[in-house]
């Protein structure tokens, strides 16, 4: 129920005010979702010592190494996988991909696009956060890399929220990864991948200053699919032909 009538609402992100955003993100499912377990890998870490104490040394290096990991697994996840190309050619996967990335691109002022849906979130969070809290700090060490990674990803959200939102941040910092991130939007998306972070970028060589620095990219709105691509692997656009 609260998830159909959140998706009922229209959420404009050209439209809205700072404030209106703060009670769309609080009242988004997947957000109250991520708090939730959130505070539960909080206790679940504090009842698991109990039966498998490890030091509190292993148990904060869990933490940093997941805060270290974040960027790389950000940066490669919207890189490699959201403008990768093999999910859109599978009809099994080309709903995700129109989903969690397409239809981003295509209107960027929609949160309703915008924010992640936790069915594919959450694994993702596992997938990266387990091996590193279960090596360092083993069930301890992982329901807090757990915890650390839904935090990362809440403040993330937040931050994207914030790039496409008609306000310039008092911050200087969120005001450089806006830009950044409104360059990789508006006018070449084969750079500019970070969202929280502009490190990745740099260390790749993905990152660029300014318009001049790059071409304007013609497939900036529709990630290279058009033309052979929509035909040969027509089920995006058979989707999008769809009515809501």
């Amino acid at each position: 129920m609260l998830t159909s009538q959140w998706y009922r609402e229209k959420y404009l992100l050209d439209r809205m005010t700072f404030r209106d955003l703060i009670w769309a993100y609080v009242l988004y499912p997947s957000i109250q979702l991520y708090g939730v377990l959130l505070a539960c890998s909080i206790v679940g870490a504090i009842v698991i010592f109990e039966y498998f104490p490890v030091s509190p040394l292993r148990m904060a290096v869990s933490i940093v190494l997941t805060l270290l990991a974040y960027p790389f697994v950000e940066y490669a996840v919207h890189r490699f996988i959201l403008h990768g190309r093999y999910l859109y050619r599978s009809p099994w996967t080309a709903a995700l991909w129109k989903r969690i990335h397409y239809d981003h691109h295509q209107d960027s002022n929609d949160l309703r696009v915008l924010f992640g849906a936790g069915s594919t979130t959450l694994p993702t969070i596992v997938v990266a956060t387990f091996p590193i809290g279960m090596s360092v700090g083993g069930w301890v060490g992982a329901a807090l890399s757990f915890g650390t990674g839904l935090a990362c990803f809440m403040v993330y959200e937040l931050c994207h929220c914030m790039q496409h939102l008609r306000v310039n941040p008092k911050v200087k910092f969120l005001r450089r990864i806006k830009r950044h991130h409104l360059l990789h939007h508006f006018h070449n998306e084969q750079g500019n991948f970070g969202i929280t972070s502009l490190f990745c970028d740099r260390i790749f060589g993905s990152e660029y200053g300014s318009a001049e620095d790059v071409p304007f990219s013609q497939t900036v709105s529709n990630l290279g699919y058009a033309d052979e691509e929509r035909s040969h692997y027509p089920w995006v656009a058979q989707l999008s032909e769809q009515k809501p």
